[in-house]
């Protein structure tokens, strides 16, 4: 019994697996119910009574040397199956869905892409501004209603400071900074006080133009709006103005194209009439010129301003605007083949 307790112990301190398949065919060998340790307790009643204290102990010194060895081949093949230090348990688990680019940037970009091959550059500035950009150099009364609190966002402490209304503030920046020939365009988000509804928001985005140089004339405005429409809605789209009043352009008009769902036959969407308003535009009022140090005796300009989620509501028919600002990924979602 001894000799077998020792011949046993020599291969326990020897025994190596190269995979959990073969350290669990080590684990049946030694310490099962049919192991070989097991066969030998069986036979421990058959021991003289003066050998049962040394054999015991050294039954048992075999039992425990079988089960450290199998528990820490275990514990080896444990940490290598983790791999702790090829994985980085802080990412993102599988499978990660490519994301895509929100409606109102798909558009914007368009916009921006179709003028930027017409030669105009980008031009930014601050979403908090002062009433000179938004309203005084751009021709406003001082009892315009914009300037009302119903209208536009002041800031309680500074009633000069505000969140602009519209991107023209970029505008007068510009003017006041440089000299003409200025080819401007200007796309931000702008804020105000309105009720939120399907059909209205408090903060919108906006993308407007500048061109200002010698000889300017409603021709050239007129040219540019009609390759633009054509650019963003087809070939076949017709546009027309109508006369309107900014304070910030004379003459000032409406831009209607044709409606591209009926083809300008008419139908709900565009009321019947087979047009679209998408636009407002103008010849850039002397007073803007002058305050903003350009001498309009030698120069003139046009300027057009477009709300783009107007533009994405004609592309897609987005029925609703409150959908651009929830962060709904099932709506976003139906723009991954736009662009």
């Amino acid at each position: 019994m001894i000799d077998k307790i020792n011949r046993l112990l020599q291969e326990v301190e020897v025994i190596k697996a190269a995979n959990t398949e073969e350290l669990e065919a080590l684990r049946i060998k030694y310490l099962s119910k049919k192991g070989a340790i097991n066969d030998l307790m069986a036979d421990f009643r058959n021991i003289p009574a003066e050998l049962k204290k040394e054999v015991g102990m050294r039954l048992n010194e075999l039992k425990d040397k079988a089960q450290e060895k199998i528990a820490a081949l275990k514990e080896q093949f444990e940490s290598r199956d983790t791999g702790c230090d090829d994985i980085d348990l802080t990412r993102t688990a599988y499978p990660v869905k490519p994301g895509t680019r929100h409606p109102l940037t798909i558009v914007k970009n368009e916009v921006i892409d179709i003028f930027a091959r017409l030669g105009f550059s980008i031009a930014e500035g601050p979403e908090i501004e002062d009433d000179w950009h938004v309203f005084s150099a751009l021709n406003f009364a001082e009892d315009h209603p914009a300037r009302d609190m119903q209208d536009t966002f002041f800031i309680e402490a500074n009633p000069d400071i505000i969140l602009r209304t519209h991107t023209s503030s970029v505008q007068t920046r510009a003017m006041e900074t440089s000299q003409p020939p200025i080819r401007i365009i200007c796309p931000g988000r702008v804020y105000r006080n309105e009720a939120i509804s399907y059909r209205a928001h408090c903060f919108f985005h906006q993308v407007e133009a500048l061109y200002v140089d010698k000889d300017v004339s409603f021709t050239d405005l007129k040219q540019v709006l009609l390759l633009f429409a054509k650019e963003m809605f087809g070939e076949d789209t017709k546009i027309r103005l109508r006369p309107s009043y900014f304070p910030f352009t004379e003459p000032s008009a409406e831009m209607d194209i044709s409606c591209n769902i009926c083809g300008g036959k008419g139908c709900p969407f565009c009321k019947h009439t087979g047009w679209v308003e998408i636009l407002g535009c103008g010849m850039v009022d002397p007073n803007v010129l002058e305050s903003n140090g350009i001498d309009s005796k030698i120069y003139s300009g046009y300027a057009l301003g477009m709300g783009i989620e107007r533009i994405t509501n004609l592309k897609y028919q987005v029925k609703d605007l409150r959908l651009f600002s929830e962060n709904d990924t099932r709506f976003l979602k139906e723009f991954e083949a736009a662009y």
